[in-house]
């Protein structure tokens, strides 16, 4: 399932687990926000909105905020001894899209948690790198 959502004037194509970055949006990292403009809900039996698909919310967790590169505005007038630069980074919010939800569902409060890797159960003959002891060299003889 996929969705269409409109964030800061631009609309973005998002499903479940995608990381996009956006306008800055107001919000600490790993707050829970909700889009509730989704202009298009895809899947088996897609939604298109008129102007919005009602009862359709996107939610997601803000993982950070950034900043993009610095862009430099330089103006010049020449033979007037006129100059101005001005430089400007744009801020984005990096965010995480946990799930699309429709017929007027509520999003969880608490960002989900990220599954944990699990180490292996190993079989009994077989021992830990740790535990395998190799011998110890001897220095080497010198020449006399």
């Amino acid at each position: 399932m996929f969705a269409v959502i409109k964030a800061g004037g631009k609309q973005y194509r998002v499903a479940a687990e995608d990381v996009i970055r956006i306008d800055r949006q107001a919000g600490e990292p790993g707050e829970v926000i909700e889009f509730g403009e989704v202009l298009l809900v895809g899947g088996d039996n897609p939604q298109v909105g008129v102007p919005t698909v009602s009862g359709a919310t996107v939610a997601g967790v803000v993982l950070n905020h950034e900043r993009g590169d610095k862009v430099i505005a330089f103006k010049k007038r020449r033979r007037k001894n006129s100059r101005r630069k001005r430089g400007f980074r744009h801020e984005f919010s990096v965010i995480r899209i946990t799930e699309i939800l429709t017929d007027g569902k509520k999003p969880s409060k608490t960002p989900p948690e990220k599954p944990k890797r699990v180490a292996k159960p190993k079989a009994e003959g077989d021992a830990a790198p740790a535990e395998k002891k190799k011998a110890a060299k001897k220095p080497a003889k010198k020449a006399e």
